[in-house]
């Protein structure tokens, strides 16, 4: 946990500078569910961005992150209360909240002491949404380049955490019961080719390859190899997201 931890540390200013946004639609569809928006706990909120759409919606929002750098660098707002402390055992009291959300961090939780947790300070019929997004998609010419970066080049370099995330987190415990999801969604932007660049060095592989190899960024031979392809300033860029849903049924 402590290489964890140092990790997201260091990272922390290019995590907040570079983590895709989700769609409102995605936001709309977890609170169709939801009984009461008085309370929700965001876990391992990193600098805070979805805790912030929360904000706008729930009366109040706890989020956590178990790194300090991380919630240094949250966005404050009144009705927000940052907290640096582990997943898997806070200090929340037991049945305290109407919705509990997970963006793109579960896989780093000790899942089966989270599981346990989250079920302890979710209220009766509360709501869990746990949710994470895959490899980008730009175009026929590009995603290849991608691809094979991603598969050959750092591949041996993902922690195996990284595991989860390529099997849409189908293998997480999950002690909840499932909401079967009706609809897809997506995150859609465009970017320029520095900030798919920005993107790219945020990745722990890419941090783990350049620790490994005397300081070299593969980074940058990738950026030469798409820049051939980049056709307009920027670019459209799409992440599938893929999620699990359930109610804590007590």
């Amino acid at each position: 946990m402590k290489r964890k931890l140092d990790r997201f540390s260091k990272q922390s200013k290019i995590y907040s500078q570079y983590r895709p946004t989700y769609p409102a639609r995605l936001y709309q569809y977890i609170y169709s569910f939801c009984e009461a928006k008085n309370a929700c706990w965001d876990c391992g909120t990193g600098n805070g961005q979805v805790a912030v759409v929360l904000s706008k919606s729930f009366a109040q929002v706890s989020a956590s992150d178990i790194s300090k750098q991380q919630i240094q660098h949250a966005v404050h707002m009144d009705n927000i209360e940052y907290s640096v402390q582990r997943a898997e055992q806070t200090s929340f009291v037991n049945d305290s909240f109407d919705l509990i959300t997970v963006a793109q961090a579960v896989h780093w939780f000790d899942l089966r002491a989270f599981n346990h947790e989250a079920k302890r300070v979710l209220k009766p019929n509360g709501i869990i949404a746990i949710w994470g997004y895959g490899l980008m998609r730009i175009n026929s010419e590009i995603d290849p380049i991608i691809i094979h970066f991603y598969n050959n080049i750092i591949g041996a370099y993902w922690d195996k955490e990284r595991d989860y995330i390529d099997l849409k987190y189908s293998s997480i415990p999950f002690n909840f019961d499932e909401i079967d999801l009706k609809e897809t969604f997506k995150i859609e932007t465009s970017w320029t080719l520095l900030q798919l660049e920005g993107y790219f060095n945020s990745w722990s592989s890419v941090q783990n390859f350049i620790k490994t190899n005397n300081g070299h960024n593969p980074v940058d031979q990738l950026i030469k190899d798409i820049s051939l392809k980049w056709n307009s300033f920027r670019q459209k860029i799409t992440f599938p997201i893929f999620m699990r849903l359930g109610r804590n049924a007590k």
